[in-house]
């Protein structure tokens, strides 16, 4: 089992360097998922994000998330960062790298980290809006439950690819 890394980090994030920490050898599947502040939510103009945490708590949490599933999906390679303070459009707030040996378990480990640290993890994102406005907002509200989908979605494609090796 390798140790997860995770960051609370104010600078840009360096996604190639996530990437690099979860590469090695026995590595065949490496997912990165990127969230980034997008310029329209729910139908208002966004300019920006201010991202506020509790460090120490949130720090805390990420670790606990990715503990969670190394533990439960070995061999599994975690890298997590969350960024802080204020972005703009189009920036990186948050990247996860995965790697495994099988790309479903890289996969699997990407989707559940970023459900598990929208429900888990005390950071706030307060939306900057074109018209000057601003509102807090809920991180929960939008991310519902895909991980089922994801895996409904693998076993699809993997039960296709199946039946047309056997024909």
């Amino acid at each position: 089992m390798t140790t997860p890394y995770v960051a609370l980090v104010h600078s840009p994030i360096d996604v190639a360097r996530l990437q690099q920490r979860v590469s090695n050898d026995d590595v065949g599947a490496i997912t990165l998922f990127i969230g980034t502040v997008r310029n329209l939510n729910d139908g208002r103009a966004v300019t920006g994000i201010d991202y506020e945490a509790y460090d120490a708590m949130a720090l805390r949490e990420l670790e606990a998330v990715a503990s969670e599933i190394v533990a439960k999906m070995p061999d599994v390679r975690l890298a997590i960062e969350h960024r802080l303070g204020t972005l703009v459009v189009g920036e990186i707030s948050v990247a996860i790298a995965a790697g495994h040996a099988r790309r479903a378990i890289a996969l699997d480990a990407s989707c559940e980290a970023i459900e598990a640290i929208k429900r888990r993890a005390p950071i706030w994102k307060r939306e900057h809006y074109a018209d000057g406005d601003w509102c807090w907002v809920d991180p929960t509200k939008s991310s519902g439950n895909v991980q089922p989908k994801i895996t409904e979605e693998l076993a699809i494609v993997t039960a296709a690819l199946a039946a047309t090796m056997s024909t």
